[in-house]
Parts: structure tokens; C-alpha cells; sequence
């Protein structure tokens, strides 16, 4: 059991190393600035829907009180 956890962190360990193509620095710069206008853009999109039904409610209720 132990010689096939030992393999495999061996195997994972030269996989990582020797086999995996990492990004480059200015890759990881385009990516993380595009998620971050994405993320930006869903939340406003968000915000805009809340505060749309927020005053949808407010025009519901109101009515009601």
C-alpha cells in the first residue's frame, strides 16, 4: 500500500515538473485581467437586476400596504 502512494506522488511529482506546460508570466497577467473586467461586468449586471426588483417590491408592496 505504502510503494503505491510513494509511486504515485513520484509519478505526480514528474508529471508536474516534466510534463506540464505552465503559463507564462505575462499569460497569467492577460488572464487574471480578464477575469477580473468579467467579474467586474457580472456584478454590475447584478447590481442592476437587484436594484430592478428592488423597486419592483417596493411598487408591490406598496399596493398591498
Amino acid at each position: 500500500m505504502f510503494k503505491s502512494i510513494a509511486l504515485y506522488c513520484k509519478e505526480s511529482f514528474d508529471e508536474l515538473v516534466h510534463k506540464t506546460t505552465w503559463p507564462t508570466r505575462k499569460e497569467l497577467m492577460e488572464t487574471a485581467v480578464t477575469v477580473l473586467i468579467a467579474s467586474i461586468i457580472i456584478a454590475i449586471i447584478v447590481f442592476a437586476i437587484d436594484s430592478v426588483f428592488e423597486q419592483i417590491m417596493k411598487l408591490v408592496y406598496s399596493f398591498i400596504g
